[in-house]
Order: structure tokens, then sequence, then C-alpha cells
């Protein structure tokens, strides 16, 4: 196996972008998820999760480099990250009062609704039936960036084949490639082994459950119910105490830091 593509998330729930090396440590991936969104109003970190509301941030881009993230706009204006107005600009886009922030509040949490459920009610007949369960992010991440559970997230390329989508709609950092004829969803077999990838080592930590997000639109990729509704059929597990849940991909913790590079062999070890 190798290193088929990395990438990075700038801002929670806009698209990120593709890079040809990440640093990664115990807080994650450099400039991934390190600003997010929070609604004055609830508190809550906005996450595509709740389709209903916050959908709309994946169709803006987030870009890191030397200097403030920048962020593309639908409109195809761009804002940076420092600029003073650009929680105006935000609040505006979302229709909701919210913040930029840089570091994660104590306790943050996000609402996620049923992901099934809103599929077959429909995203937004189904806000007033589907209650959304309050989760508590980034428990397994030092520091203060905005992953949902752990510091990094991976999928194989056999995975998004069988399942016949981008590897974008799943937001990971890491895509691996595979052999040919390696059966999808092998991420599992890993967890509570060691991953070395070039010469960082990473312990994969459990299934990455999945939500609605990777079905919606991408920019301009159209919904894909198949990216929540496949795995539903072939892949469930109880990755955290709430009954078994569509899977696919595998969450890391990072065991020792470094830089990983498209390319880098991928092995597996005991």
């Amino acid at each position: 196996m190798r290193v088929d593509s990395l990438r990075r998330y700038p801002v929670k729930s806009m698209l990120g972008e593709a890079v040809e090396s990440l640093f990664v440590d115990e807080g994650g991936a450099e400039g991934d998820r390190r600003l997010a969104l929070v609604d004055t109003e609830t508190g809550h970190v906005a996450s595509a999760k709740q389709a209903r509301l916050w959908r709309g941030l994946l169709q803006c881009t987030a870009h890191a480099g030397a200097g403030p993230v920048r962020i593309g706009l639908p409109d195809g204006t761009t804002v940076t990250a420092d600029d003073p107005g650009v929680d105006d600009v935000l609040s505006r886009l979302v229709g909701r009062p919210v913040r930029l922030v840089r570091q994660r509040p104590d306790g943050a949490t996000l609402e996620r609704p049923d992901p099934e459920k809103l599929l077959e009610l429909g995203l937004d007949a189904a806000a007033a039936e589907v209650g959304g369960r309050i989760v508590k992010i980034a428990q397994a991440t030092p520091g203060d960036s905005f992953t949902d559970e752990a510091p990094l997230h991976a999928i194989t390329t056999a995975t998004l084949e069988h399942i016949g989508v981008e590897a974008l709609r799943y937001r990971p950092n890491l895509v691996i490639a595979t052999p040919p004829g390696e059966p999808p969803y092998g991420e599992k077999d890993w967890v509570g082994r060691e991953l070395l990838v070039g010469e960082v080592r990473l312990r994969p930590l459990t299934e990455t459950s999945r939500c609605v997000v990777p079905t919606l639109e991408h920019g301009p990729l159209p919904r894909a119910p198949q990216a929540l509704r496949t795995p539903a059929a072939e892949n469930r597990w109880d990755t955290g105490g709430h009954g078994k849940q569509p899977c696919a991909g595998v969450y890391l913790a990072v065991l020792a830091a470094g830089v990983v590079r498209v390319g880098d062999p991928v092995t597996v070890g005991p």
C-alpha cells in the first residue's frame, strides 16, 4: 500500500485542499480543522452533519498557506480569516449569527441528527422530526483542533471505488492506495495495530461512523446518497456505544510525529 493523496480542511465543514505533504503530530495534521464557525445562539460548532442549517458550508473553500486562511465564497469572492468583517460575511452566508474561532472551546459540541433518518425523510422535511444528538467533539485530540473524534482519518481506494464516490466526500486526511483485488472496508482490520506511513507511526483507533455529510452537494458535485446507503447495507459497527452505524474508513492517533508524503509506503504492523 502507499499514500495516494493527502488532504486538509482548514475550516470545519468547508471544502479543503489536496497537498503533497502533511506534518502530523498528536494534535492531528498541521493546518487541518484549526478554524470553525460557532453558532452564537446555541454555542454549538457549525457542522454539515446538521444539514438543514449548515450544508451551505460545503459550497465554501478554505486554503491555508503562509498567511491567514483564505475562504472562498459561493459567489466567487474571497475573505481571509483575519478580516475584521469575516463574522458578518459568514453570518450572512449561513443566515445565522456565527463567529469564526481559532481555539476549540472547552467541551465543544455539535448537533448530529440520525443520518439514515435524514436520508429517509429528506433533509428539510426531516428537520422537525429528526432530533439531533448533541456530541462532544475531539475527545481523542489534544490541542485546539476541531476534529470530530480523533486526530486523523484515513480511507482506502478499495473502499472508495467499491462505494463509487470521490474521496473528498468522506473528508479524509490520508487516502491509501491498495493493491488490485483488495476488498473494501479493509480498514477495520487495522484497528488495534500499528500503521507505518513512511517514517510516521499511527495507531488505528476505530472505524469511522458515517454521517449525512458525504451524501450532500460538495461544491459542484451533486448529492450522492450511496455514500451512506452502501456502507449502511454492508458495513455496520458499534464504534461509540450508540448501536451499529454505517462505517467507512478509520480514525487514527499519532504515535510518532513526522511528515507524511504522497507516495509514502504504508505497512500494517502487529
